[in-house]
This record gives structure tokens, sequence and C-alpha cells, in this order.
């Protein structure tokens, strides 16, 4: 069992930047595929980006691109998600997924293994 915890959202207002952070207690994450997805009320959670195992590649989907950034850190303790150009359409309670598999399905929920409880992001004008 992996258990995520995410930090770092916050109130920000629109074009400012925050940082989330997310670690797993006792283990890295070198062995697997982490992700960040976003739910805002009344709508479903979504896919915001990823990062590979080996390669490291990173994947982002289009709200997401030239804005945010995903990266592994701290050797592999925490993964990172780095949002700059916050908009409003970015509130959201942004979740930690992680699985074990390089390959299937990114943008989907159901395709992670394990998740965190989630933290608050607040974009203000």
């Amino acid at each position: 069992q992996v258990q995520l915890v995410e930090s770092g959202g916050g109130l920000v207002q629109a074009g400012g930047s925050l940082r989330l952070s997310c670690a797993a207690a006792g283990r890295t994450f070198g062995n697997y595929f982490m992700a960040w997805f976003r739910q805002a009320p009344g709508k479903a959670r979504e896919f915001v980006a990823a990062i590979g195992r080996n390669n490291g590649r990173a994947y982002y989907t289009e709200a997401a691109k030239g804005r945010f950034k995903i990266s592994r850190e701290n050797a592999e303790v925490t993964v990172v998600l780095q949002m700059d150009s916050l908009k409003l359409e970015d509130t959201a309670v942004y979740y930690c997924a992680a699985r074990t598999s390089d390959y299937g399905a990114i943008l989907s929920p159901g395709a992670y293994d394990y998740w965190g409880q989630g933290t608050q992001v607040t974009v203000s004008s």
C-alpha cells in the first residue's frame, strides 16, 4: 500500500504561482508512474500532468502546457507540480496519483492505483 500526501495548496491571485508536492511515507517514487489530477466543484476529476518512471518523460493537458511543470525531486522522494500564471479556472482540489506501469491510459483516473487526499488550490481575481 502506498500512502500519498499532497501539500502546497492555498489561495493565490490570478497570475501567481503555487508549488504542490506529493510525498509517500517511507518510500521513493522511482518505481512509480506519477500524475496530478484535479477536480473542481460539480465536475469530473481531470488529468493535469504526469511523469514517467525511467525516462522521466512528462505529459501535460493542453490547459497546463507552458504554465505547469511536473518533476521528481529530492532523489525521488517527492513529485512536484510547479504551477505558474494561474488562472481562475485552475481552482480545484489537486490530487497526486501513482501506478507501477508506464503503459496504459494516462488520462483516466481509473488507471491509477494510489491516490492522495487532495490539496485545495483557489485562484482569486
